[in-house]
């Protein structure tokens, strides 16, 4: 198997966290390196404009931004690589990460391969994505000011998704699979208690349906009689939940009971010289702004450990 040469700071996974922190690392004068994985950009590249980060008052393409944020990184010397990680060796430093073809060796490793969105699994869902169908409100909510939306999900992240947009969108519905709600009670009180925000229990969705300019109608199928109705909406926000991309380190790491990567406020995991930055130790907020001050603290803590080893 043929052998990289060793680099000081490895980050695998790019995006706002694996990006910002190739930057902070190569500008250190760091041999650093970074590897895509199978969404080079990450989940930012199928967002369709990036309102809410500092600097881009009129908005960015998320594929532009991604662009962008890899240029900077490459300015400051930072070798960006596709590779396909299967298996990895983090029992002492230099650290293994092994593809079919490749082995790679690194002194200090940032991992910031982020989280997935749990999909409905309609073939019609991928159609629309971003046209219509998104996974943030946070992200996403302010484009359908004053336009009908729906929800789907029952717990804590839908209820609280679905208030969010209520501030925005003229109609939310919560689409819910079953009769009662897993969200907290207060979040249900808000839930229940918003004119704005309309409840459709026992209900899921069974197709989408639009046109070129996007989403227009949601087929819903109720759960306990099997009929079926229509919805007009102009955009669906899905959440059942997200999945961290950590699977890859369960047996060297500490993760939550949601699979999240255990580190400290400095981004530190049980194993030195190891961190976790973005999305895949975040269950909360999930941001681009997030996951790059994440990284940036990551990286300024890579150099660091690789200052104290070297004395």
């Amino acid at each position: 198997m043929p052998v990289m040469e060793m680099v000081d700071i490895l980050i695998l996974g790019t995006g706002p966290a694996g990006g910002t922190a190739a930057i902070y690392a190569a500008r250190a004068d760091f041999k650093t390196a970074v590897l895509s994985g199978p969404m080079p950009g990450g989940q930012l590249t199928t967002t369709s404009m990036v309102e809410n980060f500092p600097g881009f008052p009129d908005g960015i393409p998320g594929p532009q931004f991604a662009r962008l944020v890899e240029d900077q990184a490459r300015r400051f010397g930072a070798e960006f690589l596709f590779d396909i990680i299967t298996r990895v060796d983090l029992a002492q430093p230099p650290f293994g990460l092994f593809s079919e073809e490749k082995e790679y060796r690194c002194r200090a490793l940032i991992i910031s391969t982020g989280s997935s969105p749990r999909r409905l699994g309609l073939p019609a869902e991928r159609e629309f994505a971003g046209r219509g169908v998104s996974y943030c409100a946070t992200c996403d909510g302010r484009f359908f000011q004053n336009k009908v939306v729906a929800v789907v999900g029952g717990g804590d992240s839908a209820a609280e998704e679905a208030s969010y947009l209520a501030r925005l969108a003229s109609k939310v519905y919560v689409i819910h699979r079953r009769d009662e709600f897993r969200a907290g009670p207060l979040l249900q009180q808000r839930l229940r208690g918003n004119p704005k925000i309309e409840l459709r229990l026992n209900s899921v969705v069974a197709d989408l349906t639009g046109d070129d300019a996007g989403l227009k109608q949601a087929v819903l199928r109720d759960t306990r009689t099997g009929g079926s109705s229509s919805l007009a909406l102009d955009g669906l926000f899905i959440a059942i939940g997200h999945t961290p991309n950590s699977a890859l380190f369960k047996d060297w790491l500490d993760l939550d009971e949601q699979g999240y990567i255990v580190a400290d406020k400095r981004t530190r995991t049980r194993v030195p010289g190891v961190f976790a930055a973005g999305d895949v130790a975040d269950p909360y907020y999930r941001q681009a702004v997030t996951a790059a001050g994440t990284a940036c603290v990551a990286a300024i803590e890579a150099a660091r450990y690789l200052a104290s080893v070297a004395t």
